[in-house]
């Protein structure tokens, strides 16, 4: 599968955010997407995930098959917000999402052992620290397989050690054929990572 972006341009509130952005990637690949607040890095990953119109340019996927015809079927957007009911249990959340989304060989439980939330399911949602929910909507990546992962500021709210689990997590992805696009302030630790570093057009 490739994600292909060529001369794509973006717009925020009707006003031009950024313009003549390309990048090709395979299965296994990562971009890494840096810039000044106002560059236009969410506005870039709202796009591929066809939140957002296109204002000039396109941005597809090839050899999704009949699984994942569109980048929309295809990825997974994890944006500032964490997507999760507050009054839901951690568990029901994550089984809404892989109902939602379809389920795969990961259960609700393995994914929260392996985002560190292993026993705490049964909580509220809205009883968790603010690291605690990040961990639990990367959890939500984990239920429902798909092919892309578009992360914004995905560390946001993490400790060290849970960045690095995270890391970890990323690069077993990728190593598994999986592609991310992910806009970050902060290193990521997927190293042979490709970089876009977007302008402040403000």
């Amino acid at each position: 599968m490739r994600l292909i972006a060529e001369n794509l341009g973006g717009e925020r509130g009707g006003e031009p955010v950024f313009s003549g952005v390309g990048f090709a990637l395979q299965a296994g690949d990562a971009l890494v997407v840096t810039g000044p607040n106002g560059a236009g890095k969410s506005t870039l990953l709202r796009i591929i995930a066809g939140l957002l119109p296109v204002a000039e340019g396109s941005v597809r996927i090839e050899g999704g098959g009949e699984d994942f015809p569109s980048v929309a079927s295809a990825c997974h957007y994890l944006g500032h917000l964490n997507a999760m009911k507050t009054a839901l249990s951690v568990t029901e959340n994550l089984r809404f999402w892989r109902d939602f989304n379809g389920g795969g060989n990961v259960g609700v439980e393995e994914a929260l052992e392996t985002v560190g939330l292993g026993g705490i399911g049964h909580l509220p949602f809205g009883y968790l620290s603010t690291g605690q929910r990040r961990r639990a909507a990367i959890a939500k990546l984990l239920v429902s397989p798909r092919p892309l992962w578009l992360l914004d500021e995905p560390t946001a709210g993490l400790d060290k050690a849970s960045e690095a689990r995270f890391a970890r997590l990323m690069t077993r992805y990728c190593e598994a054929g999986g592609t991310i696009v992910a806009a970050t302030h902060l290193p990521l630790g997927l190293v042979g990572a490709k970089a876009l570093v977007m302008g402040d057009t403000d």
